[in-house]
C-alpha cells in the first residue's frame, strides 16, 4: 500500500482523476440537496424562465421548457453511474468466467467460448447496442441490457489470454498435482493474478460505459424523456447550436469530465497494480 500511495502521490494526472471522480460521485449522491431545483428533474414546465442563458439563478441556464440545466445534469450523473455499475456488474462476471473456462479447460470449451466471443467483437460495439436497442423498447432497462451484451466479450477474452499462461506455471502445476479441482484451480489459484488487469480494464470501461450510453441517448435509443440524460440533453441542444450554445456544451462537458476522471485512474491503477505484482 505504501508503494501504490508513493507511485500514486507522484502522478499528478491519476490524482487529478480520482479528484474529478470523487466529485461526480459525489454530486450524483448528493442531487436531492445539491441541485437548485430538484423536481427540474421531471416532467416541468416553466415559460417564464424557458431558454434562458446562465445568469446568477440558474448557472448553466434553462432547457427549452424553463428548467434547470445544472439541476438536470446532476440528476443525470446518478442515472449515468447507475448505469456504470450495472452494467459492469453483469457483463464482468460472466466474461470473467466463460474467459476462466476456455483458457484453463481447452479443448471443445476454448473452441465453442472463444469462437462465440469473436462473433461479439467483430461488430463494433455502437452498432451492436443499436442493433439490440432498435428491437427491444427504449427504456433504462433495456439499454442496461444492450451495454452488457456487448460488453462482456472483452473480458472474456482478457481473462482467456492471461489463463493460458498462468496454466503452465509451477503454481498450478503444484495445485493439480495434489488432485485440487478444476473450479479450486480456476478460482482460488488463477483468478488472483488475473485481479490487476480486470480491476484496471474496468476502471477505464467505466468512463466508456458512460460515453456508450450517452451516445445511444443521443440517437435517441437510450433513456427517454423526461429522465435526464447527458446524451439526449446534447442531442436536444445541438439543434439550436450556436445560438443556445449552453443546451448542448455543459452537458457534453459533463461527460467528458466523468470520462476523463476514469481514464486517468485507469492508467494510474495500471501502472500501481504492475508495479506491486
Amino acid at each position: 500500500m505504501t508503494r501504490a500511495w508513493r507511485i500514486l502521490s507522484a502522478n499528478p494526472l491519476t490524482l487529478a482523476g480520482v479528484v474529478l471522480v470523487a466529485l461526480v460521485v459525489l454530486v450524483a449522491l448528493l442531487a436531492d440537496l445539491l441541485a437548485p431545483f430538484p423536481t427540474h428533474r421531471g416532467a416541468v414546465v416553466d415559460f417564464v424562465n424557458f431558454n434562458k442563458p446562465p445568469d446568477a439563478t440558474f448557472w448553466m441556464g434553462t432547457d427549452l421548457v424553463g428548467r434547470d440545466l445544472f439541476s438536470r445534469i446532476l440528476f443525470a450523473y446518478r442515472i449515468s453511474l447507475m448505469l456504470g455499475v450495472v452494467v459492469l456488474a453483469i457483463a464482468v462476471p460472466v466474461g470473467v468466467v466463460l474467459g476462466l473456462m476456455a483458457g484453463y479447460l481447452g479443448g471443445w470449451w476454448e473452441f465453442a467460448l472463444m469462437r462465440l466471443t469473436d462473433v461479439f467483437l467483430s461488430v463494433p460495439p455502437l452498432v451492436l447496442a443499436m442493433s439490440i436497442m432498435g428491437v427491444l423498447e427504449p427504456t433504462l432497462t433495456n439499454g442496461m441490457l444492450a451495454v452488457t451484451a456487448m460488453w462482456w466479450p472483452w473480458y472474456t477474452r482478457l481473462v482467456y489470454n492471461i489463463v493460458r499462461g498462468e496454466k503452465v506455471e509451477g503454481y498450478v502445476l503444484a495445485a493439480e498435482v495434489i488432485g485440487a479441482g478444476s473450479a479450486h484451480i480456476m478460482f482460488r489459484e488463477i483468478l488472483p493474478n488475473c485481479l490487476p488487469a480486470i480491476v484496471t480494464k474496468m476502471t477505464l470501461d467505466f468512463g466508456f460505459v458512460i460515453l456508450i450510453v450517452s451516445s445511444l441517448s443521443f440517437l435517441g435509443l437510450g433513456v427517454q424523456p423526461p429522465t435526464p440524460d447527458l446524451g439526449s440533453m446534447v442531442a436536444e441542444g445541438a439543434r439550436y447550436l450556436p445560438d443556445s450554445w449552453w443546451l448542448a456544451v455543459f452537458p457534453g462537458l459533463a461527460i467528458l469530465i466523468a470520462v476523463f476522471g476514469f481514464n486517468l485512474i485507469g492508467d494510474g491503477l495500471r501502472d500501481i497494480l504492475g508495479a506491486d505484482r
